[in-house]
């Protein structure tokens, strides 16, 4: 029995070809791939509480001017507007 022959530049009627080509990756690649990939986003959370805590000192000192509470909202609110984006798309 031969196999059927599909014209991948004609495909059948409500069908769609798609390809990709991924590299073989060896198991000491993944863990240093996953590793820094661990380590950036550890980074980048440290960094976002940072500039939050910032903030935050900011929005709680007596001495902050009006324009400082204003930057300093609006900062918190792009930093929760990002994490809320970062979980909604995960």
């Amino acid at each position: 029995m031969t196999k059927p022959v599909v014209d991948l530049n004609a495909p059948p009627a409500g069908h769609s070809v798609t390809a990709s080509v991924k590299p073989d990756e060896l198991p000491a690649e993944v863990k240093v791939r996953l590793f820094k990939e661990v380590a950036l986003f550890i980074l980048a959370i440290v960094f976002v509480a940072i500039v939050v805590w910032i903030c935050i000192e900011a929005l709680k000192s007596p001495s902050s001017s009006a324009d400082e509470k204003k930057w300093a909202m609006s900062v918190i609110a792009a930093a929760a507007g990002g994490v809320i984006g970062y979980l909604v798309r995960k």
